[in-house]
């Protein structure tokens, strides 16, 4: 599946109606089973399954290295998509700590936790001493991910994350209707074909909210660039964490919120 279909409506303007035929995004049913046991289930764009299903088992702590994985198929059923992974004993009994059930809207990621405290998870500080970004990186980071958007291109109704290498701009991106959704395909096809997040940063085409940040701070990546805004928990968990993180990138400028000694060119203060 290519992530979109095309569908016919009635276009209701001032001056009277018409016909129109738009391309649209597909959205469905998609279930993490881990071992015979359903962990979540999601809505997400039925293309890049298995890169969602690989960054979600990371990101949710189930695994912490495809080397725990066994084996991994796709079952298609009439209503939604099984992703099935088959992890070593250890990290079987591990998944009993992170039980989730996600069957919650697709802006949402933390929708349907066991608890309070797994919705408050401490998290790895993440360090990478030598990494650096210029100005112009960040400036230009979601202009360049604008460019690698063909499903928003299609629908005007996408999200996107990119994974940013200072110097070098976005290698490698991945969209889907939900924004946690995009960033987790981006960690699973990196984390695949063996790209290391500590050596750049993630952008996204979305506002920052918490899970966001703790699916940064999990897959090691020490920035996350935004177009939009970040909520107050997520600036927060952001330092905390040890991640620079950048919002309102666009038209050439963007705000820092935490960590800015990452970002070698000074940005002028204005009073």
């Amino acid at each position: 599946m290519n992530g979109a279909s095309s569908h016919t409506g009635l276009s209701v303007q001032p001056d009277g109606t018409r016909t129109v035929h738009r391309t649209l995004p597909d959205e469905v049913a998609v279930a993490m089973v881990f071992n015979g046991s359903t962990q979540a289930v999601m809505m997400a764009t039925p293309a890049d399954i298995t890169d969602l299903a690989h960054g979600f088992a990371l990101t949710e702590g189930v695994i912490t290295d495809l080397s725990q994985i066994e084996s991994f198929e796709i079952t298609d059923h009439p209503n939604g998509i099984e992703a099935r992974f088959w992890i070593t004993p250890d990290r079987a009994d591990a998944l009993s700590t992170r039980r989730r059930f996600m069957a919650g809207p697709v802006g949402c990621g933390l929708c349907g936790i066991d608890s309070l405290d797994q919705a408050n998870r401490p998290l790895p500080q993440v360090s990478n001493p030598a990494l650096r970004f210029s100005r112009a990186d960040i400036a230009n980071a979601t202009d360049a991910l604008r460019n690698l958007q063909p499903l928003h291109d299609q629908t005007h109704a996408a999200h996107a994350a990119g994974f940013l290498r200072p110097g070098a701009g976005i290698v490698m991106a991945r969209e889907d209707v939900g924004r946690h959704n995009a960033l987790d395909k981006l960690i699973g096809a990196m984390a695949r074909a063996g790209i290391t997040p500590t050596n750049g940063a993630f952008v996204m085409t979305s506002r920052l909210s918490i899970e966001l940040i703790q699916k940064c701070a999990i897959a090691g990546a020490p920035a996350l660039i935004a177009v939009s805004a970040p909520t107050a928990a997520a600036v927060a968990l952001a330092n905390a964490a040890g991640i620079t993180l950048a919002a309102f990138a666009r038209g050439g400028g963007f705000d820092i919120y935490s960590q800015p000694h990452r970002i070698t060119t000074e940005v002028p203060h204005v009073a």
